[in-house]
C-alpha cells in the first residue's frame, strides 16, 4: 500500500490519507469542496461540486491516474434537492466514460460542507 499526497488538494482533516494506492487501484478519501490554497469552502452547490471534482482530479493525477480511469464514485449530499445541479456539473467531468456511482443524502458533512465525493480508480 502507498499513501498518495498532493498540495493540489486539501490536506486531510484527520488521521487519514488523501488516497491510498493498492494493487493498481486508487481509493480516494471523500473530498469536500475546500480550496487547497486557502481552505475556504465553496457555498454554491455547483461551485462546490466542481471544487470537489477538481480535488479528486488532482489526487488521481498525483497517483498516476486520471478521471477517465475512475470505476466508481460516491456522492454525499446534505440536500438531495441539489441532485440536478450536482449532475449538471458532475457530467462535465465524465462525458464518454461514465463510472458506476452512488449518491446519498446525509445529515451533515465535515466543516459544514454541502457535498463530499470519493472515487475508486485504476492506475
Amino acid at each position: 500500500m502507498k499513501a498518495i499526497k498532493t498540495n493540489k488538494a486539501p490536506e486531510a482533516l484527520g488521521p487519514y490519507s488523501q488516497a491510498i494506492e493498492v494493487d493498481g487501484y486508487i481509493f480516494t478519501s471523500g473530498q469536500i469542496p475546500a480550496d487547497p490554497a486557502t481552505g475556504d469552502l465553496k457555498a454554491d452547490i455547483k461551485e462546490a461540486t466542481k471544487q470537489s471534482m477538481e480535488n479528486i482530479k488532482a489526487i488521481l493525477e498525483e497517483a498516476g491516474s486520471s478521471l477517465d480511469k475512475v470505476i466508481k464514485t460516491t456522492i454525499y449530499l446534505t440536500n438531495m434537492k441539489a441532485f440536478g445541479d450536482v449532475n449538471e456539473v458532475y457530467g462535465t467531468y465524465f462525458t464518454d466514460h461514465k463510472p458506476a456511482r452512488s449518491c446519498v443524502e446525509v445529515l451533515s458533512l465535515p466543516k459544514g460542507s454541502l457535498i463530499e465525493i470519493e472515487a475508486i480508480a485504476k492506475k
